[in-house]
């Protein structure tokens, strides 16, 4: 687990399998984000049975390889596609490679697990939804900064039991470290990596309905800009958003590539939650200045301030959910309809956006 650099974070959780040997078999595809392996792992640590990897890059494969050794190297997508006991294809595409990817698994008689952004368009999006009714499969997107962060986890559960009333508003900050030397050139083209809105912007937007309980929202305002990086005009290392649920719930959120250098981590991920009845604070990767270990949860009520270190405590159920649901034709991991919610505000987020300019 790398915790500088964001694009190689793959958490490592507890083996606790959902099903038998050999019932839930998937493939990876398109390794082109380091996301592929905390997907991987996830659905391994589930009972999941990794059994094959494509990629037209031979780099790619043989690092994945050497991660997983066993795994069998396919000499193309089709050849996945036709294994009739591949339930699930897991990918991490180049982000505008994603949806119409997701297309051919689908038809294939597949379900699609892909990272996030899922869709650089809402063209893309739409097509995905027509398909997804077309075949029945599933389209399941990889929102890591709550499914796979156990301090998220947590907090969902005390939500859950009323720990802090209805919740009215969520604050989400998203900073990023922009690590140079380990991004590939699609990361600065913007007709690939979507904006940043749609990109990082899309865990945000995904928190804020799940927290909220809302099940669509506006976006009132949101707002990009390139401060540092001329040498790349069409990339954005900044943007920031604000919504109104369904529910009456509001949203704030800010995302960047700001992170620096002295911080341990690969960005100071926080989350604040207010409720009628207390309010929730997430400090997700790190504590600044007292603990490197990350996933904490702050809660302020009627009972007092409490803090919660629940790293290693809790796990990562989503994994072992969305299994039973390719197996049960189910949606308890996450319900199709919040997943392209979360989607299509990121995108409208992202073509609404004001642009900024340093002065």
């Amino acid at each position: 687990m790398q915790k500088s650099d964001g694009m190689n974070y793959a958490p490592i959780g507890t083996f606790k399998s959902v099903c038998q040997p050999g019932e839930f078999i998937f493939a990876a595809a398109a390794l082109d984000h380091g996301h592929i392996y905390g997907m991987c792992n996830g659905l391994k640590e589930a009972g999941g049975e990794l059994k094959w990897v494509y990629d037209p890059d031979p780099v790619k494969v043989d690092k994945f390889v050497s991660i997983y050794p066993g795994v069998r190297v396919a000499a193309s997508l089709d050849e996945i596609l036709q294994d009739t006991d591949v339930k699930l294809v897991a990918s991490a595409a180049i982000p505008s490679d994603r949806g119409p990817l997701g297309l051919k698994v689908m038809s294939s008689g597949k379900d699609y697990f892909t990272d996030k952004a899922p869709f650089t368009t809402l063209e893309q999006l739409e097509a995905a939804r027509a398909k997804v009714a077309e075949t029945g499969q599933k389209y399941a997107v990889y929102y890591s900064e709550r499914l796979h962060v156990e301090s998220s986890i947590y907090a969902g559960q005390l939500i859950e039991q009323g720990a802090i009333g209805r919740v009215l508003q969520v604050i989400g900050l998203g900073p990023h470290r922009i690590s140079l030397s380990s991004r590939p050139d699609w990361f600065f083209d913007r007709e690939q990596f979507g904006g940043i809105l749609c990109d990082i912007g899309s865990h945000q937007i995904e928190q804020f309905l799940f927290f909220t309980g809302a099940k669509d929202a506006k976006v009132v305002h949101s707002k990009v800009a390139n401060y540092s990086y001329p040498q790349h005009p069409t990339f954005e290392d900044f943007g920031d958003a604000t919504l109104i649920g369904d529910n009456g719930a509001t949203g704030y959120f800010r995302v960047d590539w700001m992170t620096p250098d002295g911080l341990s981590t690969w960005g100071d991920g926080r989350l604040t939650i207010l409720g009628t009845e207390g309010y929730i604070e997430l400090r997700k990767y790190v504590d600044i200045a007292r603990d490197q270990t990350g996933d904490h949860v702050y809660l302020v009520n009627k009972d007092g301030e409490q803090h919660f270190a629940v790293k290693g405590q809790v796990g990562f159920p989503y994994f072992g959910q969305l299994i039973l649901d390719c197996l049960n034709r189910t949606e308890l991991a996450m319900t199709q309809e919040h997943t392209f919610k979360a989607a299509e505000l990121c995108l409208i987020a992202q073509r609404d956006a004001i642009h900024l300019t340093q002065r």
